[in-house]
């Protein structure tokens, strides 16, 4: 299959001005520093997190530059509940109040079940899930204090459909849709929407590190345009479901990809 090329950047068009957001994940690299560069080009504040401290203050510092007091960084390992705390205080502290939450914070892995180790299959459910319910959690407890907010948790068509060696990711994924419908049906009561994004395959560095360059390939063969995501691509759904276009979804997962299964 020929793939398709991918489209021109799509500029800002303001859809989150005077909103303030906080974003896990956004060290530069994939989706979550995507999003916090076009949250930023958007209009809002945003707050990027990242356990990884060094690169976390790089992007803080790239940022700055093009978006000169808008951009701050807190570095938080999702998988400690004294550090997400920490985060949302400083949330509190620096925005007064939070209106948006993306939840971008997962780790992958790929292992057969029948080899996978305990200590495989816990680091990534406490990452991906564990991690997304902590600060979905915290989001909540800020939120419904100022009555309203919008949360956004990053999943998975692998949550929908299987793959080999992809057990622990899946059901990790799995869970954060069952935990964002959940979520959304609690948070409408004041005022806060929750939905995710089911990215298919967004490429970015981490990625092919942790994935054979067979298997990328593979996956790419199957997508309907032949090419793989751009990260911004995931991040313009983001924005859409972060934005007041979304105002009657709530627990909906969507997919940005080409196919389910």
């Amino acid at each position: 299959m020929t793939g398709v090329e991918s489209p021109a950047y799509v500029p800002g068009h303001g859809l989150l001005r005077g909103r303030t957001a906080v974003v896990t994940a956004a060290a530069g690299a994939g989706i979550g520093g995507a999003t916090a560069r076009r949250f930023l080009e958007e209009g809002a504040r945003v707050l990027i997190s990242d356990a990884h401290t060094r690169r976390l203050k790089e992007y803080e510092a790239e940022l700055g530059r093009e978006f000169p007091g808008a951009v701050s960084a807190v570095p938080c390992d999702v998988t400690d509940e004294a550090q997400v705390r920490a985060l949302f205080d400083a949330a509190a502290a620096e925005h007064g109040r939070l209106d948006v939450v993306v939840n971008n914070a997962g780790l992958g892995g790929t292992a057969e079940l029948a080899d996978m180790t305990d200590e495989q299959w816990t680091r990534v459910l406490d990452v991906t899930l564990n991690g997304t319910f902590r600060c979905t959690r915290a989001a909540l407890r800020a939120m419904r204090q100022t009555g309203g907010g919008v949360i956004v948790n990053n999943a998975s068509v692998v949550g929908w459909r299987a793959q080999a060696g992809q057990a622990h990711y899946a059901a990790a994924k799995a869970g954060v849709m069952a935990l964002t419908r959940c979520a959304a049906v609690e948070a409408a009561a004041y005022g806060v929407r929750v939905n995710a994004v089911a990215p298919s395959l967004a490429m970015h560095p981490h990625l092919v590190k942790v994935t054979s360059a067979e298997l990328l390939a593979e996956l790419t063969a199957r997508e309907a345009f032949g090419r793989y995501a751009e990260p911004w691509e995931v991040a313009n759904v983001i924005v859409f479901l972060a934005s007041g276009y979304s105002s009657y979804m709530t627990g909906e997962v969507v997919a940005v990809s080409s196919r389910h299964a």
